[in-house]
């Protein structure tokens, strides 16, 4: 195809996508000219809704911000707030709440992988294709996403915002006899999730490659998910108060996601490629192996290969997962209590699509004075559409409609929501 001329990819609305954007790419004589990742959602409101609370309502309100990723705002929302008063919680509640985690790290990674990005690798319009040519994969898949549910309605009390959750732990522990109940699902999970990285790594990617700035967390001994210090590729170490005085959100005119920076730094990405990257080294072993085994060495900076560093986190939640309820014993209480005080406190967890941030003021008798979510999607967008730029650029030879189909997986790549599912763009192109 010829590089001469004009062509414009785009689309006036995104469709699955969590709240409503666009993407615009003007190619011209051959070059990628402009980028833009358009988000026009409707505002939503939960920081001011937080404001004038209590603030032990903070987990059950933010948790109803998203249907996938409950746990991550409510566990960054506890971490804030007990930052916030001063609170440490039991070494045995800590551990449930990381198991609880690793139910919704299974969940959203399975569906993530089998359901709206494994199509793309494959050449099917969507996951119910997929299932018409590959029943089997789809199944493992499914079976995979049950068995994070089932920890997150077990510990959870429901896996659509749990509601078992508090400020200082939980309101009631499982008895060690129904954790066990999980432990046959778990090592069915763990194989599936093995079966998943031999499955993944053997799909076709496009050559693509980006020099990121990677942002995650990072703790002393273990993976990063409910806690530890943020850290980056360019040599950035501080607590959770520490990033939140870093990031930079800045409204443009072309979207209602406010777009965040590291203040002299600028845009960064975090999820599972920075996660790999920075954290490689505290997997589990059997997601170690896993990894050696699909030739994956940190960092992976192809984001089509995403897919497969998820996928090996997936074997990470599920050896976690496994391990914490062969080693349960039930906290001495179900909560630590958290008094109010006035303060304020910044909690940081890594939600399955990255870093996810609750900044909180608070005073004397608990009532929330101020709010502040930085959500990871927020943090990625100006990421994706330097992948967008890049992607496009190295993909020119293609017609218009494969053009699309790549684009769309560059979106893809990063989870941005669970609703980016088979059909991400309803495609226009002028000439």
């Amino acid at each position: 195809m010829s590089h001469g001329g004009r062509r414009r990819i785009g689309t006036d609305g995104l469709a699955r996508v969590e709240g409503e954007g666009s993407l615009h790419i003007d190619i011209r004589d051959g070059t990628v000219r402009d980028v833009t990742l358009d988000i026009f959602e409707p505002p939503r409101y939960f920081e001011a809704l937080l404001r004038g609370r209590h603030f032990s309502e903070a987990p059950d309100i933010t948790a109803r911000i998203c249907g996938i990723c409950p746990v991550a705002y409510q566990m960054s929302a506890c971490t804030a707030m007990e930052a916030a008063c001063g609170v440490t919680v039991d070494d045995r509640v800590s551990a449930l709440r990381r198991l609880l985690y690793c139910g919704e790290w299974i969940q959203s990674h399975a569906l993530h992988v089998y359901l709206l990005h494994a199509p793309d690798f494959l050449g099917c319009a969507d996951a119910v294709e997929l299932s018409e040519r590959d029943p089997a994969s789809v199944q493992r898949g499914l079976r995979l996403k049950r068995t994070g549910n089932r920890l997150m309605e077990l510990i959870g009390g429901r896996s659509v915002h749990p509601v078992n959750v508090r400020l200082g732990g939980f309101y009631s522990t499982p008895d060690p006899a129904e954790l066990r109940a999980l432990d046959e699902p778990l090592h069915q999970a763990l194989d599936d999730a093995l079966a998943t990285v031999e499955w993944v790594s053997r799909f076709e990617f496009p050559d693509v490659t980006n020099d990121y700035r990677f942002v995650a967390l990072r703790a002393p001994t273990a993976y990063a998910i409910e806690t530890g210090r943020v850290v980056s590729s360019d040599g950035l170490d501080v607590d959770a108060a520490g990033f939140g005085d870093l990031v930079e959100e800045e409204h443009v005119e072309r979207s209602t996601a406010l777009h965040a920076r590291l203040r002299g730094r600028g845009s960064y990405l975090t999820g599972p490629l920075a996660r790999f990257a920075l954290g490689a080294d505290h997997l589990p072993a059997l997601a170690r192996q896993a990894a050696e085994g699909a030739g994956l060495e940190p960092p992976c900076t192809n984001p089509f290969r995403s897919i497969v560093v998820r996928s090996v986190e997936l074997v990470a939640a599920c050896a976690e997962a496994l391990s914490l309820v062969e080693t349960y014993a039930p906290p001495r209480r179900p909560a630590t209590p958290v008094e109010p005080r006035a303060g304020r406190g910044v909690g940081a967890t890594e939600a399955p699509r990255g870093v996810l941030l609750h900044a909180y003021d608070i005073d004397g008798e608990g009532i929330i004075q101020s709010a502040r979510i930085v959500p990871p999607t927020s943090q990625n967008q100006l990421s994706i559409e330097d992948d967008l730029r890049r992607v496009a650029g190295a993909s020119l030879d293609l017609d218009d409609e494969e053009l699309t189909w790549r684009c769309e997986q560059a979106v893809r790549n990063h989870d941005p929501c669970i609703s980016c599912a088979a059909h991400f763009l309803d495609v226009r192109v002028d000439r």
